[in-house]
Parts: C-alpha cells; structure tokens; sequence
C-alpha cells in the first residue's frame, strides 16, 4: 500500500455530498496527531463551480457539483483509514477496481483543484443554453418577436449571433443570451 498521501474518490449517495464531507472533516479533527502534516487523513473536497443561469429572466449565480455522488479524500491508504471511511454515514464505496481504492492521477486532481480554487477569482462562466442550428425566438429589443437560426455561441460574452429574415434576406444579429427564448 502507498506511504504518501493522495486523493481518493468516494462515491457517496447522491444529493450527501456536503454531508459525507462535513462528516470527513470531524474525524480529520478528531484524529490523533499534532500537525496537519501527520495525519493519515488530511483533506476532503466536493467540487464545485459557481453558474450563471437565467430564471425567471434574471441572471443567478448558483453553484453546481461538478461530479454529482462523489466527494474527494486525500489520505495515506490503510487498513485503518479506508475503514473509517467507509464507515461514514453516506459513504458508499470508494472508486477503484477490487478492494484497493485506486488514487486519482495527478493531471485529475490539479484539473480539479484549479477548477475549484480558480473560480473564485475568475468570473462564474455562464452557460448559454443554446447551440448552433437551434431555432429561437427573440424576446426583447428591437428584433423582438422575430424568430431566427442561431449561428453561433460566444460563451465567453454572453452573446449569441442569430440569423433573421429581415425583408426578405438573412440578417445576423448578435445578441445576449438573456433576450431569447428556445422552442
């Protein structure tokens, strides 16, 4: 088994993430030993990111579990603590094949602890729930009530470029994702 400490994914009951992780916490707490440095079990993790959604017509920043049912542990593997992980309410088993959790590479977990630590200083990326090709209808401004063909999809403004007839002849038009409605 390994000396060092690594993350781990555990697959917990959808929806007890949260819990599963505040759980974790206690027993870091609760383990014996000085320094978080000598502990077996030292982090636990849920990863999240911060969306920008529309309801309502407004636009709200929630925040959404990038691996639904999973909660990450960076530990030193044992007996003892895949024991006492496993026998946290809502741990269902940890990822890997046959009994020994397989660790996440090292690409993973950066990939995901850069996803996590790098939205707080970074905008919320906003999901634009249309795509090329997708007919829609225009809400607001001076196009509204026209219906055109989305062209294309800047996720990083915000806008979408819809093609309209005007007159008889396609007209593109770009526009924020705010001001169209799917069919």
């Amino acid at each position: 088994m390994s000396e060092g400490k690594r993350w781990y994914a555990i697959q917990s009951y959808s929806g007890h993430e949260n819990k599963v992780q505040k759980l974790i916490a206690r027993k870091i707490e609760d383990e014996p030993g000085e320094t978080p440095e000598n502990k077996q079990i030292s982090g636990v993790l849920v990863p999240t990111q911060d969306v920008v959604e529309i309801r309502n017509g407004k636009r709200v920043t929630v925040t959404r579990r990038l691996y639904p049912g999973y909660v990450l542990v960076q530990m030193v593997v044992n007996e003892r603590t895949v024991h006492v992980i496993n026998n946290i309410q809502g741990v269902i088993k940890f990822v890997g094949t046959g009994q020994d959790p397989r660790p996440l590479r090292d690409e993973e977990i950066n990939k995901i602890l850069g996803v996590t630590t790098g939205v707080e200083e970074e905008e919320a990326r906003e999901e634009i729930p249309f795509h090329a090709g997708q007919v829609v209808e225009i809400t607001q401004g001076p196009f509204s009530e026209f219906s055109g063909t989305v062209q294309d999809v800047f996720a990083d403004k915000g806008k979408v470029k819809v093609e309209v007839s005007l007159f008889g002849r396609p007209t593109s038009v770009e526009l924020d994702y705010t001001q169209l409605k799917g069919f």
